[in-house]
């Protein structure tokens, strides 16, 4: 794997790399507690309107569990990185303060769905600690996610346009937040595996040495099955993510820009035929050229979001100040809008930081693994993320057509931030491997 096996004699070995300390992470969560509690507090009394109490004990108790999970990998001897944790609660407490200020409800939900994601994320780092037996279920996974993906079309619920839910009675599940973590597992199991083959070719066409069809099969069966569902259910935002970490993980198992290029042209092609057949894509693409002849109809809600970024200026309105509500599902797709109208441009860029640092962390986490499923992984997880986190800030800031999909981490979504945990937890797993084996 030339992209990352190259790069692993960065890793100097030290016994300070080998073991990080979990009273760094203590550290760090203290000050996110500080930082959340100051929010919370501000929320509460500086907002002007009545606020939900609520806000500070779900801030303090969201904290509380951070620490326990620490506490407890700290007891099992658990080696993952250590400066992850604190990220990802930086940002889930940032998001639970936003979610009280628009909607307490959705804030109490937000709550709960993320003590049951730290659950999970304490199940992934305890019975997936070893977690090289799951590239010997790489087909298993993929039957998986293609029966994930179909029950919707059949069984859906629609919301916000997208039929990609399933009502399970107590609440609403979205599979292809799962399916992109099964995708990844099975990217990066196939990939190892027949890396040679893709990288040197079996066959010339032109200048160009490529695999054959047994090489490129199973990945492109999946990879447009997947697609091909995601267009019947009308997730959008779902097939742009699948796409490009489907195109990520080939060039990082390849190094082949070729390969980059076709699927750039492919998913080109794809545009054009989605755009003369579907009548959705055909609205997407006319709100986002041009949303200001439809401002009361289908451009309201990114006219609004661009509104709210505007009025945020550098420093923001202030938390509880602003006037976030006028923008449509501002509580998921667009809750970045509302933390820059409220926190303005530095509140949107520290943000975009925190994902910046938690990006590299997940790419040193692959330079420093000598197995090349579990690099291919941790890189695949990464990319997840960060294009997710592209895809969705270009939308609201309308770069890119917007496309319905969360901010991870921070956006309202049980489903998002359980499956963002369990990518989390594969991480860590990675990380833990990666320093044991120094």
């Amino acid at each position: 794997m030339a992209v990352i096996v190259h790069n692993q004699s960065t890793d100097s070995g030290t016994g300070s790399q080998k073991r990080p300390s979990r009273l760094v992470e203590w550290r760090l969560l203290l000050l996110v507690g500080i930082y959340a509690l100051i929010g919370a507090l501000a929320l509460y009394y500086g907002s002007g309107e009545t606020m939900d109490p609520k806000v500070i004990y779900a801030c303090v108790l969201s904290v509380g569990a951070y620490f326990l999970v620490s506490i407890y990998w700290y007891f099992v001897r658990f080696q993952g990185d250590c400066f992850m944790l604190p990220i990802i609660a930086l940002l889930t407490t940032t998001g639970l303060v936003f979610l009280f200020r628009l909607d307490p409800e959705y804030g109490t939900r937000q709550f709960y769905w993320l003590l049951i994601a730290l659950g999970i994320l304490l199940l992934t780092t305890r019975l997936l600690i070893n977690f090289r037996f799951l590239s010997d279920y790489k087909y298993i996974f993929a039957l998986l996610g293609m029966i994930a993906l179909v029950l919707p079309v059949f069984i859906g619920n629609e919301q916000g346009g997208a039929k990609s839910w399933l009502d399970l009675g107590v609440f609403y599940v979205q599979p292809s937040e799962f399916v992109k973590v099964l995708l990844v597992l099975f990217l990066a199991s196939y990939l190892s595996e027949n890396r040679a083959m893709l990288t040197s070719g079996t066959g010339n066409i032109g200048r160009f040495n490529l695999p054959g069809l047994q090489e490129w099969g199973p990945l492109l069966v999946m990879w447009g099955i997947s697609l091909l569902l995601l267009v019947f259910q009308k997730d959008l935002g779902a097939a742009l993510i699948y796409f490009s970490t489907f195109l990520t993980m080939v060039y990082v198992a390849t190094s082949r820009l070729i390969y980059v290029f076709s699927g750039l042209v492919l998913f080109a092609g794809g545009v054009v035929v989605s755009y003369q057949i579907f009548d959705h894509v055909k609205v997407r693409m006319s709100t986002w050229i041009n949303p200001w002849i439809t401002i009361d109809a289908g451009g309201y809600q990114i006219t609004q979001s661009l509104f709210a970024i505007n009025a945020g200026g550098v420093l923001g309105s202030g938390l509880g100040l602003g006037f976030p509500n006028s923008i449509p599902a501002v509580h998921t797709d667009l809750i970045f809008s509302a933390i820059c109208e409220e926190m303005g441009l530095v509140g949107g860029v520290c943000l975009i930081v925190l994902y910046m640092l938690f990006m590299y962390l997940g790419i040193r986490v692959a330079l420093r693994t000598k197995d090349e499923f579990a690099a291919l992984a941790a890189c695949g997880l990464t990319a997840l993320l960060g294009l997710q986190v592209f895809i969705i800030i270009a939308g609201v800031t309308k770069f890119m057509p917007l496309t319905g999909i969360t901010l991870p981490f921070v956006s309202y979504g049980g489903s998002s931030l359980v499956a963002n945990f369990v990518l989390l937890g594969l991480l860590l797993n990675i990380s833990h491997e990666g320093r044991i084996s120094l």
